[in-house]
């Protein structure tokens, strides 16, 4: 009994650490893998760098991204999920 009292609080602290950090980083990288997969042609986007634009083509892992000086080859996961939502709201 005394063995299971002492290690109550270390359990306690990692149930704790669990919710708290370990399983909302679980579902945020789950939504933005969920975001990514989601992403079409035509689509207006920034990407976590701060470029703006619009998607014109799209691949397993890559999407072309349509700015004002020319066309952009960038990575999926280049692109914010956040700072796009924010774009799409606006208008």
């Amino acid at each position: 009994m005394e063995n299971l009292q002492s290690l109550l609080p270390f359990l306690l602290m990692f149930v704790v650490i669990y919710f708290f950090m370990i399983r909302p980083q679980q579902k945020r990288a789950k939504q933005e893998k969920e975001y990514e997969s989601s992403l079409k042609v035509g689509d207006r986007i920034i990407t976590k760098s701060g470029l703006h634009g619009k998607i014109a083509e799209v691949s397993e892992g890559t999407v072309v991204i349509e700015t004002m000086s020319g066309k952009l080859k960038m990575e999926r996961s280049a692109i914010s999920m956040e700072m796009s939502a924010k774009l799409s709201e606006k208008k």
